[in-house]
Order: structure tokens, then sequence, then C-alpha cells
């Protein structure tokens, strides 16, 4: 679910950084008890996300806002459809239109993409997963993106779990060594990852007791005697350079998740549109 706490924060600041002191275009040609009513329109095919994020920047620069939402987030919308109707005051309303576009513009992009990653899987018992690799600031928000369109969020933070990787066991001396110190100190219920990027470290890291391996950067035959060794006593995560053409031969090879960096590090903003449909 998304962290309201932090999204309205999110918001605010963004609103601050495109006002300024204020909105001189608005405040010199806008009549100032003039009132406008806006459409929120889709001009692509997309997986709408981030419309909390919107109202929310209409709201905090239109006190008296009425809105009514034709859509919600997770909905597959089609080129032309509908989103949202907001009517106010016209400078508040156009003050606040940038930000609150920019939001769902790039949020529902994230949906979109994530929606596209997860079709290519059907079918499969692989789950699609996002990564930490996110725009700095905006991790809740895209990471609620991902879930709308339909994959699953991996770790939210370093301290959501633990995660060997390749700089952790150089330091630490071995795998085994890395998942010994971990598991003595751990919380109960956390689970540990250890990053593999051999068929032998997959053999050490199941010894040692991980309790998910990924698979790093792998080829596909690799993963194939990955997942053979391993047979189904931990899930294996598969991750590097994973690309819509390479994502459905991964998944086939019987790995549980494949995480993806590309839907949040490179996904499209969707093309979204304010039009104005009555002013007064």
């Amino acid at each position: 679910m998304l962290d309201r706490l932090l999204m309205e924060a999110v918001v605010e600041a963004a609103l601050r950084e495109d006002a300024g002191t204020c909105d001189l275009t608005s405040e010199i040609v806008i009549p100032a008890q003039a009132t406008a009513r806006f459409i929120v329109n889709s001009r692509n095919d997309i997986v709408v996300a981030g419309i909390d994020a919107m109202i929310y920047a209409f709201r905090r620069r239109c006190a008296d806002l009425r809105s009514e939402l034709l859509a919600a987030d997770g909905d597959s919308l089609a080129r032309g459809s509908r989103i949202a109707i907001v009517e106010g005051r016209a400078r508040d309303l156009l003050t606040a239109e940038r930000t609150a576009l920019n939001f769902i513009q790039h949020l529902s992009g994230i949906a979109t993409l994530t929606a596209t990653y997860v079709e290519r899987i059907k079918g499969t018992k692989a789950a699609l997963v996002d990564t930490r690799k996110t725009t700095p600031g905006l991790r809740a928000l895209e990471k609620h993106a991902v879930s709308v369109g339909g994959a699953r969020n991996h770790r939210l933070g370093l301290d959501d779990g633990i995660m060997i990787k390749d700089n952790h066991i150089s330091v630490c001396g071995s795998i085994a060594a890395a998942v010994a110190v971990a598991r003595a100190k751990v919380p109960l219920l956390t689970k540990i990852e250890v990053e593999c990027d051999r068929v032998e470290q997959v053999e050490e890291a199941l010894a040692a007791g991980a309790d998910v391996i990924m698979l790093d950067n792998m080829a596909l035959d690799d993963m194939r005697r990955a997942v053979a060794l391993v047979a189904g006593k931990v899930p294996l995560e598969a991750s590097g350079g994973v690309t819509l053409e390479t994502i459905r031969a991964i998944a086939e090879t019987g790995v549980d998740f494949i995480s993806v960096s590309r839907i949040t590090q490179s996904a499209p903003a969707v093309d979204i549109g304010l039009d104005a449909e009555i002013r007064g």
C-alpha cells in the first residue's frame, strides 16, 4: 500500500520546486475569481498509477477543489479514456497542473511497462519483482506503481532484508562465513539472500543455509543447472540485464523470481493531458 505520509511529503516538495514564490503567468493572465473545469485524459493505452499523488497536488493548491475520479490505480485504460475531472479556482489548478501531471505520467509509465513485462512471463512460475534502482526520493511511489502494474516489490530499503552481495562476500572471505555471521544476528523472521554469479557459488550458498539465492547475470544454461541443483529447496531469483526480449526465456528456466531494474529506472512517462471543458 502507498505510504500517504511519504507521498504527501514528496508532492509538497515538488509543488514548492515548481511554483517558487508564485505562478507568474497565472497570476497575471487569469482573473482572480475565474473558475475552471478540467478533464484528465489518457492519450496512450496505459495502466494508470499515481491518481492519489495527482489529486493531492491539485488539492494542496486549490482549497476548494472538486474532483471526480473516473479510474483507479491499476486500471487498464485505452487511449482517450477519462481519468478524472477537477474543478475549482482556475489560477490554483493551473499552478498545480505540471506537478500533478508529472506524477501521474511518470508513475503510470512504470505501471504500464511493468504490466508489459508481467504479460511476457504469463503461464510460467516466475514472478516479476523490482529493485532498489529507483529515482531518489520517489521509491515509495515508484514501488507502488510497480505493484499496481502486477509485479511484486523486493526490498523497500537496506533495512528490509539481508542481501549478501559480491562485495560483502569479498570482505567476509566466503559465502559460508557471511551467511554464518548474518544468521547469528539477523531478526528471526528476516530472510537471508545470497547473490551468486557461478553455479559453484549456488552450491555453497545452499549448503550455508541461504533462504533465497540470486542468480546474477548467469547464462540460461547455468540457470537451468542451478534450478536442477537447488531442486526447489529455496527460491531462486534471476537478475541482471533482463529485457522484454530475454525475460521469457529466463522464466522458462524454472526460476521463481525475476528482478528487473528497467521497470523503475527506464520506464518512459506516458502521455496524460489536462484539457479544459468549462471555463467561467
